[in-house]
């Protein structure tokens, strides 16, 4: 097949590497390079091999590139894919559950790194365009290839890198090769889980004098986790400080803060401050099942000629249980607080007094399930037409769906509430909030009653078809040409119905259930974060810590509700109390991306003195045409249901708006990559290239939709934008690199990026479909006047007044509730709608990466350690508030400011000798902002510092040749995770898992 050249130490020639496949070839990513057959041959597996490996890689290639390879078939590092990437530099992980699930890269969240399968883009179902680590098991992958710099004929998208996932090919590396694992996994997150089992194995033989080759790996795993969570899942409303709740002055606004000496140090008026919507203590069991598989065939009937058929499959199942304990805050006059100093204050303490009492004490549960599943079906034909001229095609169709796997939907949550609080307060001051509720340890299980619920299907499917021909000339004596084209077409057609019950005021009466099906737990015990312990309040709410949670019977109180109370939503069981698969009634959205692309590079290797050197340099085309259908639901009513809550609802029959909205852009995208060898092991990169990231799939869908359920504060909801660009970044990259031993080296590297069309998801302000607020309305205003202060007041105020006459304020004869519905010349809801758009502003992105591997000697200790140093420019200004212009206030300057943006560092620690292997690896990643708005406005998420200690050691048993065992830790320090708002104490979310343990044995031969 093709030669190619590599610089290599005489060990590291002699390898069987998955190294020299590239974009290029992607069929034969795993393809083995021996550049002279004279050289004895040396086999080196284990940790030190597979590290050997990976420096070889990063020492003959084009541009700057980490790698990471298998030990040996089937025992890759780590049993997580972004587990083992997040140790190279640069890169950083998202978890799920505890587990890795999306990687960045220098800074670039995972929808800016293109992930590619054996060189192909792969389909995925979240709306982004991240890979989900989480769906492929690690045993039958070879190596996993990071290319930071960018090359002509590397496919766009990754501006942080493109990462390659490579996988085994029987011809690659012929005969007999086999191996079968088997592992128990203990994960301490749970409290109702148990051991759980993983099953894998990989067989590849070759037959007919290495002319023809199979491979079939396959792999199950079950996996039983949990999370204990506390949060303010509603997030945080911000105000100026001159913001009151004084209704006969100009500065009141739902949840602003009275000026009383109820406040302990309030927010001055050049301050800014916010309140919590609401106090959530969460828990979740969570089960997996996962099933991957990959069929290879390989086909070389001449030595110039290579055919490979393949097929991969995976599939994973995730079901959820969750309960919750919950208090909203009304933002009622009497509240009593303690507040940090300015300029942005946050309440050290938070609480709010219901003298009347009846304030609803809220007990929530789900049980739900997905499937994610996925099939790719993919044939390469790699010929040497001459002695200088090499051609391959490859071709595959690969298709991705993510659907309901749960009798109650991809989502549902079942409220019940108590209606016994007489207070609710919040300590903000610890790690983990702490809610108080009056009345709420002595609640009983006959208090409980069913309130509102969503049962929600969604499902989204991708669809690739991509094919990619390229080849390669050589000139005597004159270099290289790669040259190719590309044609690849991606649709992602999404759909979601939800039946959502707005009882949220309650119906039915307290003793509707069997008290058996209510079984108490206990909340506080459950966290081990630091907590509050209300020592700076001054105020007369209770500041008992709320420790009871009833765990109740899902199941059993969904069918008992489904058999008392009727609903005007319904689902495919003929009641509100299940899922619809209706979803032609509501969101429907299809979107096509097509993409043609071409490229030219030229490629040169000689000498300058003593100092080989290789350039190259090239050009691509990249054209993108965007189309995008949607069907989404509208509304023209709102109805004021509870204290809080308000209604949307439809008055016409088919309330759907449909669009097809369009959009294209094309660029010429150059490249030049630099390499030389300035003293033999030292060498010296530079290297320049233009970018382009795609905006995620959820972006460019088109269609406005908007949750069924606002608050006096206003709705939220979300548009896509078909139209948008990508981003572009010029880069460049300068790096130095001493391989001054085996298995050794020490780096560093400078890079930058002057990014543009960066794409902000800013919150606006909108009034769509114009509905009257009753909330805020006529009726209210004059309630006021009349000396209503609280919401309760003066919706009975209202009942009162105008019950008799308008047909617009009822009694719900199915609870009790009042309902009130707008008028016309009642103020429009107003709508917090998440916009994407492309920004005119730029940035740059620079940083440092510093990395060294070293072994000592023939000892078999041996370090790795890297740390990467980022900077983004601005910070985000958490006094600015990002409001638009008002009577009495000029509007908020726009933030260019990026996300996703920290430093990280690994430290391994190694040993290998004597069948015995162990390792010992430390990451960190630093407080990064996270997103700079959410439902509540253009509001920040901070997500905290983070590092995490793993573990694995190995025993090669010498009584049976290729029997390992093996015993393996994660996040054995029990580290969690936080994220806060414009300040510390503004926490949003505190998640706790735990750590997870696994024993083994793998069986090679």
């Amino acid at each position: 097949m093709k030669p190619r050249t590599f610089r290599k130490t005489r060990i590291a020639t002699s390898l069987s590497v998955v190294l020299s496949a590239s974009t290029m070839m992607p069929a034969f990513a795993a393809d083995e390079v021996v550049a002279d057959e004279n050289i004895e041959v040396l086999k080196v597996t284990g940790i030190r091999g597979s590290l050997i490996k990976s420096m070889d890689l990063k020492r003959s290639s084009n541009g700057v590139v980490d790698a990471i390879n298998a030990e040996d078939i089937g025992k890759f590092p780590d049993s997580n894919l972004a587990e083992s990437l997040q140790r190279i530099t640069g890169v950083s992980i998202d978890r799920q559950n505890g587990e890795g699930s999306r990687v960045s890269v220098r800074g670039f969240g995972a929808d800016q790194n293109l992930v590619m399968l054996n060189g192909r883009q792969m389909p995925v179902t979240t709306g982004s365009r991240s890979f989900d680590f989480a769906n492929i098991a690690s045993e039958a992958i070879s190596a996993v290839e990071v290319e930071k710099t960018s090359q002509a004929k590397n496919s766009t998208g990754g501006i942080g890198a493109t990462i390659n996932v490579l996988t085994h090919r029987p011809l690659s590396s012929p005969g007999l090769k086999a191996s079968f694992g088997v592992k128990a996994v203990d994960d301490t997150s749970t409290d109702e889980g148990s051991i759980t089992p993983e099953l894998s194995g990989i067989y590849s033989n070759t037959f007919a004098d290495g002319k023809f080759g199979i491979s079939i790996s396959a792999s199950y795993q079950e996996r039983e986790s949990g999370n204990q969570q506390a949060q303010v899942g509603t997030g945080w409303r911000s105000f100026p400080g001159i913001v009151d709740q004084d209704w006969g002055g100009s500065n009141a606004e739902w949840g602003g803060v009275p000026k009383d000496d109820n406040q302990i140090n309030r927010p001055g008026e050049g301050d800014v401050y916010s309140v919590p919507q609401t106090t959530v203590y969460r828990f979740e069991e969570q089960q997996r099942a996962r099933t991957n598989g990959q069929l290879v065939l390989q086909y070389e009937p001449i030595d110039s000629l290579r055919a490979t058929l393949d097929y991969t499959y995976m599939q994973n199942d995730i079901d959820t249980q969750s309960h919750d304990v919950s208090a909203w805050f009304n933002f009622v006059p009497t509240q009593e607080s303690t507040w940090s100093d300015g300029p942005v204050s946050s309440p050290l303490v938070y609480s709010e007094i219901y003298p009347d009492g009846g304030a609803d004490l809220s007990m929530a549960a789900g049980d739900y399930g997905t499937r994610d599943e996925s099939g790719s079906i993919g044939f390469n034909l790699e010929w040497d037409a001459t002695d200088n001229l090499f051609l391959s095609l490859d071709y595959h169709s690969s298709e991705a769906e993510r659907s309901p796997n749960n009798k109650n939907g991809s989502s549902s949550n079942l409220s019940t509430a108590a209606f016994i609080r007489t207070s609710a307060a919040t300590d903000f001051t610890g790690d983990v909030p702490v809610l108080a509720v009056g009345g709420g340890n002595q609640v009983r299980p006959e208090d409980m009653r069913v309130t509102g619920s969503v049962f929600g299907n969604a499902r989204n499917k991708s669809e690739i078809e991509q094919l990619q021909i390229n080849g390669t000339y050589i000139f005597e004596e004159a270099g290289s040409i790669d040259f190719g084209i590309a044609a690849t077409d991606v649709n992602n057609h999404s759909q979601s119905v939800n039946v959502q019950r707005n009882d949220w005021g309650g119906v039915g009466a307290e003793g509707d259930f069997d008290p058996a099906w209510f079984p108490a737990g206990s909340v506080q015990d459950k966290f081990d974060g630091s907590q509050g312990d209300f020592s700076d309040y001054q105020g007369s709410a209770s500041i008992d810590p709320q420790d009871v949670i009833f765990l109740w019977d899902f199941e059993a109180v969904r069918a008992r509700a489904a058999e008392l109370y009727g609903s005007t939503a319904v689902g495919d069981c003929g009641n509100g109390f299940c899922p619809s698969t209706d979803y032609a009634s509501d969101t429907d959205r299809f979107t096509q991306e097509e993409s043609q692309s071409a490229y030219i590079q030229y490629n040169y290797e000689g000498d300058i003195g003593d100092m080989p050197f290789d350039v190259h340099v090239g050009v691509r085309y990249e054209q993108t045409d965007v189309e995008s259908k949607s069907a989404v639901s509208s509304y023209d009513q709102a109805t004021w249901i509870a204290e809080t809550e308000i209604a949307l609802q439809s008055t016409t029959t088919d309330n759907r708006v449909f669009q097809t909205q369009k959009g294209d852009y094309d660029y010429f995208l150059p490249s030049f990559n630099f390499n030389i060898e300035v003293v033999e092991d030292v060498m010296l990169r530079a290297a320049y290239s233009e970018t382009i990231g795609r905006p995620d799939y959820t972006s460019i869908q088109g269609g406005t939709t908007v949750g069924t359920l606002a608050n006096r504060g206003g709705g939220s909801g979300s548009t896509g934008n078909p139209s948008l660009l990508p981003l572009e970044s010029e880069n460049i990259d300068f790096s130095a690199e001493w391989y001054y031993a085996d298995a050794s080296y020490v780096s560093v590297g400078y890079f930058r990026k002057d990014v543009t069309n960066f794409i902000d998801n800013s919150p606006v302000n909108s009034d769509i479909y114009s509905i009257p607020d009753p909330s805020n309305g006529v009726y209210v205003q004059e309630a006021i006047a009349a000396g209503q202060v609280t919401a309760i007041d003066q919706r009975q105020w209202i009942y009162d007044t105008y019950g008799a006459t308008d047909p617009n304020v009822t009694l719900n004869p199915d609870n009790g509730n009042i309902e009130i519905t707008g008028n016309p010349g009642d103020p429009s809801v107003n709508f917090v709608i998440n916009t994407p758009a492309n920004s005119s502003q730029s940035s740059v992105i620079d940083g440092w990466e510093f990395a060294v591997q070293h072994f000592f000697g023939e000892s078999g200790f041996g370090l790795q350690a890297n740390y990467t140093l980022v900077n983004a420019g601005d910070d985000f200004d958490n006094t600015n508030l990002g409001r638009p212009d008002s009577a009495t206030r000029a509007a908020d300057a726009g933030q260019n400011v990026l996300t996703n943006i920290s430093d990280t560092a690994n430290i391994v620690a190694m040993y290998e000798d004597y069948g015995f292997s162990a390792r010992l690896a430390w990451n960190w990643r630093d407080e990064f902002l996270n997103s700079t708005g959410n439902d509540t406005g253009a509001n920040p998420t901070y997500t905290e510092e983070y590092s995490q200690l793993d573990f694995n050691i190995g025993y090669d048993i010498a009584a049976v040749e290729g029997l390992t065992v093996f015993f393996e830790g994660l996040n054995i320090t029990n580290e969690n995770t936080r994220t806060h708002g414009r300040s510390y104490t503004e926490v949003l979310n505190y998640t706790q898992t735990g750590a997870r343990y696994s024993l083994g044995a793998r069986y090679t031969f």
